[in-house]
């Protein structure tokens, strides 16, 4: 700022000086609606869906252990093998969400099991301890089903069928938690003021994280394919 002053004072001419303010003027001008229309965009990509997932390699995604359960096959992410997780760790919302839409499609062979983790943090091995999970399984020996908000409000019936891709959504809003299987609510959960959970449940509260795909175990293949997210205030 001081430059453009000195630079001022340096023109003899009153003309010249009018002239110069006139164009930092409209340059002032022209700065204020370019970060007016950047400010507006970023607002607007956080109301639109989103994709997490490019269908052809797990760029923005982060595996601990046994990495080899993931792999992508047309267009899917499949998991089969050992346990373990696969973290979103790209660039969108520095992949740190609140508030949020989450959908997913997603396809289970029979006697499969995995999940959906919200409000998660990366975790080098063994089952996430922080966030929700939201059940895939519609043949499993584990009698929760597709849809369960693990061990807090569990789904008995099965409302999809192995072999068949199905949508399974999340949406968290303040304290309130929707899970949808193909636009059909089968959870409705508002987490409790001050819930306590047991000692080895004590990460299962609403804050804030990523999300992660869970490999259940060997025998179990599901796949999933075209991840989206849509942020809400």
């Amino acid at each position: 700022m001081v430059e453009v002053l000195y630079y001022l004072i340096s023109l003899n001419s009153p003309f010249k000086l009018k002239l110069h303010m006139k164009k930092l003027f409209a340059f002032g001008i022209l700065i204020f609606c370019l970060t007016s229309f950047s400010i507006k965009s970023k607002h607007y990509q956080k109301d639109k869906w989103i994709s997490l997932f490019d269908g052809k390699t797990l760029t923005g995604w982060r595996v601990g252990e046994n990495p080899e359960t993931f792999k992508v096959e047309n267009g899917s992410i499949v998991v089969n093998g050992n346990t373990a997780h696969l973290f979103y760790d790209g660039p969108v919302m520095n992949h740190d969400f609140k508030n949020f839409e989450f959908k997913a499609k997603v396809m289970t062979f029979p006697g499969s099991n995995s999940g959906i983790y919200f409000h998660t943090i990366y975790q080098e091995k063994s089952w996430p301890s922080k966030g929700y999970e939201v059940q895939v399984n519609n043949s499993h020996t584990d009698w929760r089903r597709t849809g369960s908000l693990y061990s807090i409000e569990d789904v008995k019936d099965v409302y999809v069928k192995d072999n068949e891709w199905f949508t399974e959504s999340i949406t968290v809003a303040g304290k309130r938690v929707i899970i949808k299987i193909n636009n059909k609510t089968v959870v409705d959960y508002i987490e409790p003021e001050n819930v306590q959970r047991p000692s080895d449940m004590a990460g299962r509260l609403i804050s804030n994280g990523t999300f992660a795909l869970q490999g259940h175990d060997p025998k179990s293949k599901v796949l999933f394919k075209e991840i989206m997210v849509k942020h809400l205030p």
